[in-house]
């Protein structure tokens, strides 16, 4: 169990990993774009435009499941002062920041054939909307704060009042009046989604899961160097 635990097997164990998913990242993303754009077929109402589900769901849902991720991690960090998830969360931000701007983004082009226009101050957008700025503050405040204890608290405290947002991310196309569609694919309840698309979108959610994995080890094992560099200059 020590073994496990131990910083520099951990760095190693991440190589392997990261040798791993990048011997089948390229095949996957193939596969995932032959079946989002040719094996998928077109949908009855939005045509081709509907396409942009295949990158913007997995998108939003990757960059709520990474800011749900910090948050779990900050609060635990801030009460045991387990330093090793603090490099955790920080390596999550940016890719679930980059997710978020995909979303809305994306969310943006699908917007404007099926609503007529880029952008509306809709409950899910605008809270989407909010999401990225907490990301961003959440960035800044362990990047250009060197006080560890303060910036620790910052980010604890943004990261719950974000969790919150992430509630209301969810369930504001149920509590409000919105032009954003209700939630097509339900764990628990009834899937609207065809199986035809909804295989698609799987294969893209599993590409785009892998890729972050590419970028978060490779973004762990940085952070791993240089809090290693600033250890050594400290002797």
């Amino acid at each position: 169990m020590i073994k496990f635990l131990n910083p520099s097997y951990i760095f190693y164990l991440t190589g392997k990993i990261l040798n791993f998913i990048k011997i089948f990242i390229i095949p996957i993303i193939i596969i995932g774009i032959i079946f989002s754009l040719f094996v998928a077929p077109k949908d009855y109402i939005q045509g081709d435009a509907a396409r942009i589900m295949y990158v913007h769901v997995p998108s939003a849902w990757i960059s709520l499941f990474c800011f749900a991720l910090i948050s779990f991690l900050s609060i635990v960090n801030f009460i045991f002062k387990i330093k090793s998830l603090s490099l955790i969360y920080k390596s999550l931000a940016p890719i679930g920041l980059a997710f978020n701007f995909i979303a809305i983004i994306t969310g943006s082009l699908w917007g404007q054939p099926t609503w007529g226009t880029w952008w509306a101050w809709d409950a899910r957008l605008t809270s989407m909307l909010i999401l990225m700025f907490f990301y961003i503050i959440f960035i800044f405040s362990y990047k250009f704060i060197k006080n560890t204890e303060k910036s620790s608290k910052i980010c604890t405290t943004v990261s719950i009042l974000g969790l919150i947002n992430i509630v209301v991310i969810k369930y504001s196309v149920n509590w409000w009046s919105t032009l954003h569609q209700t939630s097509s694919i339900n764990i628990s309840g009834k899937t609207t989604v065809h199986f035809s698309m909804l295989i698609p979108l799987g294969i893209m959610l599993f590409t785009f899961l892998m890729y972050s994995a590419l970028i978060f080890l490779m973004k762990y094992r940085i952070e791993t160097i240089r809090v290693k560099k600033k250890g050594l200059k400290k002797l």
